[in-house]
């Protein structure tokens, strides 16, 4: 399922990137209200118009917003005295919603005891095409030419209006881009229904219906478009009362200076039931806010990237910079392995001042995730503690001596019968400190302990397969016991990480591991935290008073997070005047282009950086 299930609705305001934009770029965004940015889109296309006609197609992201985009474009054709049509594209093409149920709802799991909220299933692949009729779309495809006429302006909006099989119908191609935490927070206010839907339906169903079908349609469409440079025009529609309309070569030049420095993403913050205290703190977070038990800092599918253009913020959702740059962000090779995805997330898990500890979780590897979810490969994680109270802990693995079936059938109990399970004499763990990192291969038992922060870096898993097998018989918001996957969990869990296999260096299980120096310089020492064959990238640590040098090769991207210290500076070696400031346990992301760069303590005390790299042979990865 989604990470971002529920994210608050707070738009961080420190997280801006400023790349050096042209006076040409810049003055090609057209803002200043909607009535503004449409009297100008229509202005582009009026004379033609008035000639031959002008078919307008606007396609979108998920639960974007054309409906004032469109009536304000009605409006500007009557002032220019100019005919007017709107086509609905989705009602004319798409199959019933009974046949759209028929092709998705068997790919879900409905069965309760398997997954008790109902969040799983199968990723649909078959894009917007697979849910279009056949016969209505030829239909479709005589009435879009036939609607051409001099003197009006005929605009069709729909998601997919754009694949290949309709695009030759439209003189004009717009598409409406908003991020991921703008989208979730109109889904969750009722302000979209799911493809082929007429009404919003049951929440949690509505979410993951857009994920395991309307987010992927979406998302593969959005990137099809960018490698082919099909949209004329591109709209940020974050707020459908304040669009952000530019040219698509506009968007492309941005894209193209953003990925030439450090930059950072827009986090989001969501609400847990424990902890959250240090982060709402340390970010000035609103007071309305219970807390902020998670920070997604650097998820890519969720995150975005803001941009500083003259006057305007451009938030920017980030897989859409991804998919616009991804070899000059990422490199070849891992573009290539991971399919023009953004191969590790980053975020923040809180439980410092907490009543009790995260859950104690598994997670599924890469086959079970492929046969089961059509997921893209396995979830790995890891753990790197920054911040500890007393009596902190992180736990991982099965301690020597545990009793698994025993422990099995405990978490049963606890889940039916609600008797609170002994969980130390299972669960291994170690005494958290500052600078402790676990390595957390898929199906490794594990959890985040009370009165710590942790940064928890992970591979890319599109969905969240995260199996809950004790939950401490806590109650959600709602005062309702929280649920556990206690069959899945003991489908995926690996028994024979235990304590000791672990811990020795000469097992393949070996995950919590003592950092060995990699590489110095003058000032400076980079040691590595955690390598293991079973995850495909490498968590370091960079230590220096004043400055580190570092090199991407033109090959990997390199991912920074200020774990101790005040403040550094990123900056390109080549190129000094393109870098980005970072505070305490701020992350920020070099792009495999940049080559050689340097980190410049801006303070007076020693510093630390964690630093995240693909290491060396992640490309024969299996996944």
């Amino acid at each position: 399922m989604s990470f971002m299930y529920n994210p608050f609705p707070f738009d961080d305001p420190r997280p801006v990137n400023r790349p050096e934009l042209s006076e040409k770029t810049v003055k090609s965004i057209i803002s200043g209200g909607n009535q503004n940015v449409v009297k100008k889109f229509v202005a582009t296309l009026a004379d033609r118009a008035a000639k031959e006609g002008v078919v307008v197609a606007l396609d979108g992201y998920t639960t974007a917003n054309w409906t004032v985009f469109v009536n304000l474009i009605a409006r500007e054709c009557c002032l220019l005295g100019l005919g007017f049509e709107a086509i609905d594209a989705n009602a004319a093409t798409l199959k019933s919603g009974k046949e759209i149920d028929a092709i998705i709802d068997p790919l879900l799991i409905w069965d309760t005891k398997i997954d008790p909220t109902l969040l799983y299933g199968k990723v649909y692949k078959g894009g917007y095409q697979g849910l279009m009729d056949e016969a209505r779309t030829e239909a479709f495809k005589k009435a879009v030419p036939a609607s051409r006429q001099a003197g009006k302006i005929s605009v069709v909006y729909g998601y997919g209006s754009l694949i290949p099989e309709l695009r030759e119908l439209y003189d004009v191609k717009v598409f409406f881009d908003l991020t991921p935490m703008k989208s979730m927070l109109r889904i969750r206010r009722g302000e979209y229904s799911n493809l082929g839907k007429e009404r919003p339906g049951i929440i949690n169903r509505t979410i993951r219906r857009c994920y395991y079908c309307d987010f992927e349609c979406a998302v593969r469409n959005r990137h099809e478009l960018w490698e082919n440079n099909v949209p004329d025009w591109y709209v940020l529609d974050n707020d459908p009362q304040n669009l952000q309309l530019m040219p698509f070569g506009t968007f492309s030049d941005i894209c193209a200076q953003l990925v030439k420095y450090p930059f950072r993403a827009k986090p989001c913050y969501l609400e847990g039931v424990w902890g959250g205290s240090y982060m709402k703190k340390l970010r000035n977070l609103p007071d309305e806010m219970r807390n902020a038990a998670w920070v997604f800092d650097f998820i890519p599918m969720e995150v975005s990237v803001v941009v500083e253009a003259g006057d305007e913020k451009l938030d920017i959702n980030y897989c859409s910079f991804v998919h616009k740059e991804g070899v000059n962000l990422m490199g070849e090779d891992c573009v290539k392995k991971f399919e023009g995805y953004f191969p590790i997330r980053f975020n923040w898990d809180d439980s410092y001042h907490s009543t009790g500890n995260m859950s104690i979780q598994c997670h599924s590897g890469g086959e079970y995730n492929v046969k089961n979810y059509n997921e893209f490969g396995r979830q790995d994680e890891s753990y790197y503690v920054v911040v500890t109270g007393h009596d902190a802990k992180t736990f991982i693995g099965f301690r020597d001596d545990a009793d698994i079936p025993q422990f099995f059938r405990d978490i049963e109990a606890a889940d039916t019968e609600h008797k609170p399970c002994d969980y130390m004499k299972y669960v291994s763990y170690e005494e958290s400190k500052p600078g402790l990192q676990v390595m957390l291969p898929a199906g490794t038992i594990h959890s985040s302990g009370r009165n710590q922060v942790i940064l928890e870096i992970g591979s890319l898993t599109i969905g969240s397969y995260t199996y809950k097998m004790y939950d401490y018989l806590r109650l959600d918001f709602d005062g309702k016991q929280r649920p556990i996957h206690t069959r899945l969990g003991e489908e995926n869990v690996r028994q024979d990480r235990r304590y000791s296999v672990i811990h020795d260096p000469e097992s393949p299980e070996y995950i919590v591991q003592k950092p060995r120096l990699a590489a110095s310089g003058e000032g400076w020492e980079e040691y590595i935290l955690g390598e293991n064959p079973q995850v495909y990238f490498s968590l370091r640590r960079l230590e220096f008073e004043k400055k580190c040098e570092q090199d991407t090769g033109g090959k990997l991207f390199h991912v920074l997070t200020l774990v101790d210290g005040d403040a550094v500076r990123v900056r390109s070696v080549r190129h000094p005047e393109r870098y980005f400031d970072l505070q305490f346990m701020d992350i920020v992301c070099v792009p495999a282009d940049m080559g050689r760069y340097v980190i410049e303590n801006l303070g007076r005390e020693p510093v630390m950086v964690h630093k995240t790299c693909l290491r060396e042979g992640y490309q024969n990865d299996p996944r």
